[in-house]
């Protein structure tokens, strides 16, 4: 299927999500909040893929929300009880874009040039891992428009910089540069080019597809499951979890494979049909 915002492959259980709008700064028009929930949707279905990468083109990873967006949010006239109530539930549905990436159950990695500026850094945050070119930078830049970041950076940020830099970055609109992301722990690792650095997530990524999928699948419902609840229910949930999964074939597969001294081969997860029957 084609794509106005994105170009989708999927080749060795890896989901590789390239923006592809560098003419336009890979600015996130209302066609990529649609496509974007559509891609991930399309492969939860697909049992094949284990990890996914979210890569760009062009000079700049993306410059954030297309100005479209913003002029389409404008409320019609009429009871402004009810019209807030609306915008409220739009802003939710546009959450939800980028909840997508968090809920999916397999690991997703962004792979960063350039400028990640306003809704590129929602995204980025939702994402499990995220590495950069040398020329990156991240910008929270919703204060400069006189508005409050509303997408998920101001919730998922504070998870992984510390409190005072997060506010710094949010109060001021300010650029964080690769080298300060990587000194902070926002990317895991700088690249020197932007070659260099997709072709270096998509490694990572196939190194996290070669591992059995429901472990994997449970490791990122656990971290995510950990980072919002107490170290006491985080324990009782994997406990129950860990006592469903152990049943599976992969353990002996693991233990079968490394007697043998060969590459594990493990069967994929069934696919998310979104039916309740059939």
């Amino acid at each position: 299927m084609a794509y106005e915002a994105f170009e989708l492959t999927v080749k060795d259980h890896v989901a590789h999500l390239a923006l592809n709008r560098p003419g336009k700064l890979n600015t996130m028009i209302p066609a990529f909040w649609t496509e974007i929930v559509e891609i991930f949707k399309t492969l939860e279905q697909d049992p094949t893929v284990r990890a996914a990468v979210i890569s760009s083109t062009g000079r700049h990873f993306t410059a954030g929300m297309d100005l479209s967006v913003f002029t389409s949010l404008v409320p019609a006239t009429g009871d402004q009880g009810r019209l807030r109530e609306q915008l409220r539930r739009i802003v939710l549905t546009i959450q939800e874009c980028f909840n997508v990436i968090e809920k999916a159950r397999f690991p997703v990695l962004a792979a960063i040039q350039g400028g990640c500026i306003g809704g590129g850094v929602d995204m980025v945050t939702a994402c499990d891992m995220r590495y950069c070119s040398a020329d990156a930078f991240f910008q929270v830049a919703e204060i400069n428009i006189g508005m409050t970041a509303d997408v998920g950076t101001l919730q998922r940020l504070p998870h992984v910089l510390p409190s005072g830099m997060v506010r710094e970055l949010a109060y001021t609109g300010r650029r964080l540069s690769a080298r300060q992301a990587l000194a902070f722990g926002l990317v895991n690792e700088v690249f020197e080019t932007h070659d260099a650095l997709v072709d270096g997530v998509l490694a990572i990524a196939a190194e996290i597809a070669g591992h059995s999928p429901l472990a994997v699948a449970g490791t990122k419902e656990m971290l995510n499951y950990a980072r919002d609840h107490s170290v006491s229910d985080s324990l009782n949930y994997i406990a129950t979890w860990n006592a469903a999964m152990f049943i599976g074939n992969d353990m002996a597969e693991a233990f079968a494979a490394k007697a043998a001294k060969r590459p594990p081969v493990y069967e994929d997860l069934q696919p998310v049909t979104g039916r309740l029957f059939g």
